[in-house]
């Protein structure tokens, strides 16, 4: 009998063990695409979703939509959908392209340094101060 193997990369980090790392990056972008999906989470039109969510970042080099922050006590601040007390994104299923595409790879190199000080910690739950 042949043996299957399993071709899917295994993932090397655990996101839901994290507190949110990459949800305190300052600029997450935004999409149409990722407005429209946003905007049909809350059921409104996706102009109200872009003004209410995000604001626009230009500098000579770029000049893009970005998500919204809200002040947090693990990290100064974090992306307005993430829930501070539970660790977790509130719009999970409507997220913008980025967030389900991050870390981008097997790995989170976050992830990696928060795994290493827990062990050198004792402590499963470390997190490190912001």
């Amino acid at each position: 009998m042949r043996e299957s193997l399993d071709m899917t990369p295994r993932r090397d980090y655990h996101c839901s063990r994290c507190p949110g790392y990459c949800c305190s990056h300052p600029r997450i972008a935004v999409s149409d695409n990722d407005l429209d999906r946003i905007a049909a989470h809350f059921g409104i039109p996706r102009s109200v979703a872009r003004k209410r969510f995000s604001y626009r970042y230009r500098t000579r080099e770029a000049d893009e939509w970005v998500l919204r922050h809200k002040q947090d006590h693990v990290y100064r601040t974090v992306c307005r959908f993430f829930d501070s007390d539970a660790r977790r994104c509130t719009i999970y299923a409507a997220r913008p392209y980025v967030c389900r595409r991050y870390p981008y790879g097997h790995r989170c190199g976050y992830y990696c340094f928060l795994r290493f000080e827990r062990r050198h910690q004792g402590d499963e739950d470390f997190v490190p101060s912001a």
